[in-house]
């Protein structure tokens, strides 16, 4: 009772940062002045004056002082309470609650108030697993950045790369819907994927906005920025690069499978994983958003062809080395068919230290809910931590816990995901700051 109490969400017009408590205090100061004021007015009169015998019940003296007090004072504070929720309603709807159904106006404010100061999060990698982990952040903090693989080229995408050479939307247009916070109605239309036409078939809506958009403002990066603000984008999304990528791999029997798609398609163990062209200019916003962060995470997704192509970008891979941010790789819940067949979560890593090199991740999130049959037609099978101890995590911790989604257990439950993250960070913060009052105690000891 008392926890379903505390998440009511009237209740948040008192949390900090709010800006809503001191003047709230300031005008029950001013009420309380101006009914001091009127007491004394009509104490006198009554003192003064002898009214009608019905004042004494409309006055309540047939109840005690101290009830008649606490009466006033709990209507005073409800009138009040309800007055200045109203006002602030009228007085605010045009500029934070602008359409119906968006919810409570103090969700609104608190979206802008204390979700602006959160945690600066970096989400790096594409396809499904990123938009997953972005709807689970966007509730704990809007210093939100998308740092999105541009490398797809199968489907719609593929087919608007090839007529319009443009980088791959396809990703972006779902970071775009994940964080956006326009009507869901909105949201379903970027999504939407014409399932006949000639010439529309299989496309999504949202890519061929966002091609139209390059078209009228010019440039890809424009286009993104005002896709972005159409659909009230909560954070920002930007491609790994602007140069047109192509993802190329080289299987241990020593084939070279050029395209994203038919790595995938080909199957097999990748030996090696490389870009065309190799040395291409990473977004500086992207650079910058990894150096400034406060944690960064890597993946989930597909690990070969949405997570790796970003980390290939030789500024990115050296940004993400010289940060001081949390680097976090959140592992597949299950194997992909194609390109983690048989993947423990040590291969998982092993990989990425194979084609990206060592030492770039500091800790590994893996489920620990694990059943162990998938579905056949799915061609997957649950991703393990085998070994705990196996050298392959030296240096890196091991973040075990319930991460995945009950009704498809093939995906992450972004809810479940985003708060092992933040647990994460603030975990290590406060092992951190409890590390540095330790040494400063022993400082002054010495001292």
């Amino acid at each position: 009772m008392f926890g379903q109490l505390r998440q009511h969400s009237a209740l948040k017009w008192l949390y900090p940062g709010m800006h809503v408590k001191r003047w709230l205090g300031l005008l029950l100061l001013g009420v309380v002045l101006m009914a001091l004021g009127i007491a004394y007015v009509l104490r006198e009169a009554y003192l003064t004056y002898t009214l009608p015998g019905e004042f004494y019940y409309i006055t309540l003296q047939f109840i005690p002082h101290w009830g008649r007090g606490a009466i006033f004072m709990a209507i005073a504070l409800l009138t009040v309470g309800l007055s200045v929720y109203k006002l602030n309603e009228s007085l605010l709807w045009s500029l934070v609650r602008q359409r119906p159904g968006d919810g409570p106006m103090v969700q609104a404010i608190y979206n802008k108030r204390i979700l602006s100061r959160g945690l600066k999060v970096v989400a790096v990698g594409g396809g499904t697993g990123l938009s997953t982990l972005l709807r689970g952040l966007k509730d704990h903090t809007s210093n939100l950045t998308a740092i999105v693989t541009v490398a797809d080229d199968g489907g719609s995408t593929g087919r608007l790369r090839q007529e319009f050479g443009i980088i791959a939307p396809g990703d972006i247009r779902q970071c775009i819907a994940a964080l956006a916070e326009a009507e869901p109605l909105m949201s379903r239309l970027f999504q939407y994927r014409f399932r006949e036409g000639t010439g529309l078939e299989g496309h999504s809506f949202g890519n061929l906005f966002l091609v139209a958009m390059t078209e009228v403002t010019g440039n890809f990066e424009a286009a993104i920025l005002e896709a972005s603000r159409v659909l009230n984008v909560r954070g920002a999304i930007l491609p790994s690069t602007l140069e047109n990528v192509t993802l190329s791999a080289r299987t241990l029997e020593d084939e070279v499978v050029v395209g994203e798609h038919n790595i995938t398609e080909r199957g097999g163990a990748i030996q090696e994983l490389f870009l065309n062209p190799p040395n291409v200019e990473a977004h500086p916003d992207a650079v910058r958003a990894i150096l400034d962060a406060d944690i960064v995470v890597i993946g989930p997704g597909s690990l070969y062809t949405s997570v790796m192509p970003n980390l290939l970008v030789p500024e990115l891979h050296k940004a993400l080395e010289t940060t001081m941010a949390l680097k976090v790789f959140v592992c597949n819940v299950a194997t992909q068919h194609g390109e983690t067949d048989g993947f423990a979560v040590s291969d998982h890593l092993r990989a990425l230290e194979t084609n990206i090199g060592p030492g770039l991740i500091d800790c590994v999130i893996a489920n620990n809910n694990v059943v162990t049959d998938l579905p056949e037609a799915w061609h997957s099978a649950p991703v393990w931590v085998s070994n705990p101890e196996a050298p392959i995590y030296r240096g890196v911790q091991v973040v075990e816990a319930d991460v995945v989604a009950e009704e498809n257990r093939y995906r992450h439950d972004p809810a479940k995901l985003a708060a092992t993250i933040v647990g994460l960070y603030d975990g290590k913060h406060a092992a951190n700051g409890k590390a540095a009052s330790q040494a400063a105690e022993a400082l002054l000891a010495r001292r």
